[in-house]
């Protein structure tokens, strides 16, 4: 990969590589310090271009202080497919999803999207207290490995 070039994936191929969720990595400014960053699951709503995670809080995470609806974050999906990588860059904020908060359009995107559960804790994950936040993206950018010319 060292001579490897990139390329805009357009809308129909970051979709179909975001679709199926997965992990990526999630930074939340810190004001003059250095990004909060973490690795997360998420899923992705193609029809609504927004992403939704389910993100590990309470007592012993740091998250709930920087997943505040004013807090700037970006999120990055990363993956090789057939040897060659792929990227793509959500910046916008997090919005809470509660029950009550909850309109038919999220209940109906968050059906359609599958976050894997990744165990990363000290306990099982049901002992492990979780909130959702979904993103909608300021912007989005995807790129993928170019093709070598031949």
């Amino acid at each position: 990969m060292a001579d490897a070039r990139s390329v805009r994936m357009d809308d129909e191929a970051r979709d179909e590589f975001l679709a199926t969720g997965g992990t990526g990595v999630i930074s939340f400014d810190r004001e003059g310090e250095a990004p909060y960053s973490l690795p997360v699951s998420y899923g992705y709503d193609p029809e609504s271009g927004h992403f939704f995670f389910r993100l590990a809080v309470g007592p012993d995470g740091e998250k709930a202080e920087f997943a505040t609806p004013s807090t700037p974050v970006s999120f990055v999906a990363y993956d090789t497919l057939d040897g060659e990588w792929r990227s793509v860059v959500a910046t916008g904020r997090l919005e809470e999803v509660t029950e009550a908060a909850i309109d038919s359009t999220v209940v109906e995107a968050m059906r359609r999207v599958h976050i894997p559960l990744v165990d990363v804790f000290d306990r099982h994950p049901r002992e492990v207290e979780f909130e959702f936040f979904r993103l909608v993206p300021d912007e989005l950018t995807g790129r993928r490995e170019a093709q070598p010319e031949n």
